[in-house]
């Protein structure tokens, strides 16, 4: 007789029930969201043809997760936080194939209302949370020129991934708006795998009204892996709201240092709320010592149609010296849960 092998949403499912009957002790949340659009796309640098598909996390990466935490006393509290990517237009685990069960957060800590929180497994990295902070697209691996400038492939990009495996966070918590966060991912290797080199990171934020400010050290080092390994990336960012228009700005410095080449990374955004919604617009700009420098723009108009639902609308026009320009328009809905 033939078992099927559990699904990603039934073991979600199953872990949901579980952490409702746990809930006389500890505090438990089951959450996500889920984002699907209609749209064309035309990536930079290939030329025709265009491509007309419906696609998730576009907007927002669809994932789902698990959290919860126990009062331990004393201000401490036990903590934990599970969380799983999906592609909701085929029901496939991941953001891609093979992509870990758990990839965007696996991690059990401790937190404390006076001295901050650490966390052990995969966290998030700083950089990624400063990144999608400062910029009109949020974490939009899709339309964000941030995003798809640091995060994305080739040589000029930001390496580590978006969350660090085997690492340990600590986020202190706010002085007078002022926070301090510092992070590490061990260095490990195993016979069949290069070993990772160790990464760390730290950062330093402040928020007060409507002024915020962030600054992100972070450093990546995979030995024997791919040549675009080793980077070592500093970050500066702020945003001021005006009431009529949020406005954001970023810059930065990668250094490569297996191509030894650097890159400038800048952006500029703004949100403005137009209507029952907001019109959003970010312009990003790489620009090496070495090679073709890279300009993304795009603009979209967020809806909402209540807390958790929105509909929204983009487009993306994304430039590399001497190539063929891309294009890109969607047309979605993302809802939280």
């Amino acid at each position: 007789m033939h078992f099927a092998k559990p699904a990603p949403l039934a073991l979600a499912a199953a872990l949901a029930l579980a952490a409702f009957g746990a809930q006389a002790q500890s505090q438990v949340k089951v959450y996500g969201l889920v984002d699907l659009s209609i749209g064309s796309s035309q990536e930079v640098g290939v030329g025709k043809p265009v491509k007309s598909t419906l696609d998730s996390g576009k907007m927002t990466t669809s994932y789902y997760g698990l959290s919860g935490s126990e009062d331990l006393g004393g201000g401490l509290s036990g903590l934990f936080k599970l969380e799983s990517f999906l592609r909701a237009d085929n029901g496939e685990q991941g953001r891609f194939t093979n992509d870990p069960q758990f990839s965007r957060t696996a991690s059990v800590g401790l937190s404390h209302k006076d001295y901050g929180q650490l966390t052990l497994g995969r966290n998030t990295t700083a950089l990624f949370l400063s990144t999608l902070s400062f910029n009109a697209f949020g974490d939009s691996f899709g339309y964000s020129p941030s995003i798809r400038h640091y995060f994305g492939s080739g040589q000029n990009a930001v390496t580590g991934d978006t969350g660090w495996s085997d690492s340990i966070a600590y986020a202190s918590p706010s002085w007078n708006g002022w926070r301090f966060g510092a992070a590490s991912a061990a260095k490990e290797a195993n016979a069949s795998t290069a070993s990772n080199g160790g990464n760390w990171s730290v950062n330093l934020a402040y928020a007060s009204g409507p002024l915020a400010a962030a600054l992100v050290v972070q450093d990546v080092e995979k030995d024997g892996a791919a040549t675009v390994a080793d980077t070592h990336t500093t970050q500066l960012n702020a945003s001021y709201d005006f009431g009529v228009a949020k406005l954001f700005a970023q810059y930065a410095t990668v250094e490569n240092r297996s191509t030894g080449i650097d890159s400038d990374l800048s952006g500029l955004g703004v949100r403005v709320p137009a209507g029952p919604g907001a019109l959003i617009a970010q312009w990003g700009q790489n620009s090496p010592d070495s090679g073709a420098e890279r300009n993304t723009y795009s603009v979209g108009y967020l809806y909402p149609l209540s807390k958790r639902t929105e509909l929204y609308a983009t487009a993306m026009k994304d430039e590399l010296d001497g190539q063929p320009s891309g294009h890109s328009y969607s047309a979605g809905m993302r809802l939280r849960f």
